[in-house]
């Protein structure tokens, strides 16, 4: 099985709301709350992070909960996310874009 990288669509605005993320989609203006869980997917999603990681280190330890399940449950909610184009993914690291669509270069910060 392939990793899975994860990255926030910079097309859409976020803001963070007691805890949980409120999500406006620039697609079609659709509006998501997200959960705790959620919330921590989209807060680490950088694009360089593999999602087994995200799982493995943020999830699993907050919640208690099994490795496995956890990491099919993250990729469902992170396909589910990108079929809305709330979030992007690929099985190789999502290089981030920068102010006026360059990508950082070293030294830069993103």
């Amino acid at each position: 099985m392939s990793r899975l990288y994860v990255a926030r669509n910079p097309r859409v605005a976020a803001r963070c709301l007691d805890g949980e993320m409120m999500i406006m989609s620039g697609r079609d203006s659709t509006l998501f709350t997200l959960n705790k869980t959620a919330t921590i997917l989209w807060q680490a999603a950088d694009g360089a992070t593999p999602l087994d990681e995200i799982v493995e280190h943020l999830i699993c330890p907050e919640f208690e909960v099994e490795p496995t399940e956890a990491l099919q449950d993250a990729e469902n909610l992170a396909r589910e996310l990108a079929s809305h184009e709330v979030l992007q993914i690929s099985d190789q690291p999502i290089p981030q874009r920068v102010p006026g669509g360059q990508t950082p270069t070293a030294g830069e910060s993103r």
